[in-house]
């Protein structure tokens, strides 16, 4: 079966379930596990490089008010490779090409390919979009060891946390310029951590927040993880954000902690690093019950 995806999420879960060699093109963004990187890449972006993060908030909004793409099918090599399986997603524009730009496209491709859509808002979606995967794929057992490891190492978390009588207040910011709140899995990942949320409910979207609504918060932590952002190009936004007017009297309100963490690793994608995320939040806020898994990278601390 030659299978084709769409989204970096459902590249690291192909990935996951051991399918690799089946997998004949990805995205523009996919770039994990490194063996992906050189496969033929099917999508690109309207977004231009080295704008500034109010530029690229600027950009994304105006777009999707006038119903325009940010992303594009590359049709050529797609149409040539004839896939089997072609998984995608309908839930955020921002994050990939659309499923209504797939669906037309679908007409153009030779033979009749299986497109399944991914939607998960919180981990138990995330599980079953591995059921789902793996059932498309035809490759039902291993689909299924796979979603009980990975269920073992969320109940591992939740069993640690459920013996924790302190729990701080926490906010997850996935953008900085304007601020944006972390939605959809976000609260859950926060409260099998061992923290208490400050915004956002499971299953619903990020939130543009405005410095009042951050400061009565009060959180004793943030984590800065931005969406489709490394640690690197996060720096920059970091640096500019601990200097803000808001987080100032917020330090000096609450003496709130920041941490840095790789959103577009592990927090902005719905695949499979989102259990990663869980357990790198999880030892960012009880380093004494909740270890670090080796090979892990930790949330970076900074003030």
């Amino acid at each position: 079966m030659k299978i084709v995806s769409l989204l970096p999420s459902a590249t690291e879960l192909v990935c996951g379930l051991g399918l690799r060699d089946q997998l004949v093109g990805v995205s523009h963004e996919c770039d994990y596990p490194l063996s992906v990187v050189g496969l033929p890449i099917l999508t690109s972006s309207r977004i231009p490089e080295g704008l500034s993060s109010d530029e690229i908030d600027r950009l994304v909004t105006d777009q999707l008010k006038n119903d325009e793409a940010l992303y594009d099918l590359v049709m050529a090599p797609l149409v040539e490779l004839q896939p089997d399986l072609i998984v995608t997603q309908a839930l955020c524009d921002v994050c990939a090409v659309s499923g209504n730009d797939v669906a037309k496209a679908i007409g153009s491709l030779p033979g009749d390919p299986q497109v399944i859509n991914l939607e998960p808002i919180c981990l138990d979606d995330v599980l079953e979009t591995v059921t789902l995967l793996a059932e498309a794929a035809q490759c039902v057992e291993q689909g299924q060891r796979y979603r009980a490891e990975l269920q073992g190492r969320i109940d591992t978390v939740s069993q640690r946390s459920a013996t924790l009588a302190d729990r701080p207040r926490v906010a997850l910011l996935d953008w900085l310029e304007p601020l944006f709140d972390g939605g959809h899995w976000t609260p859950e990942i926060i409260a099998l951590a061992g923290g208490t949320p400050v915004f956002g409910d499971k299953r619903q979207p990020s939130q543009r927040r405005e410095w009042h609504e951050l400061i009565d918060a009060a959180p004793d932590i943030i984590f800065i993880a931005l969406c489709g952002f490394n640690i690197e190009r996060s720096l920059q936004d970091v640096e500019a954000f601990s200097k803000e007017d808001g987080f100032v009297e917020l330090h000096r309100r609450t003496g709130t902690q920041v941490y840095l963490v790789d959103g577009n690793a592990y927090f902005s994608r719905p695949g499979p690093r989102l259990v990663d995320a869980l357990e790198i939040m999880a030892n960012a806020l009880h380093p004494d019950i909740h270890p670090l898994p080796e090979g892990m990278d930790a949330a970076f601390k900074q003030n």
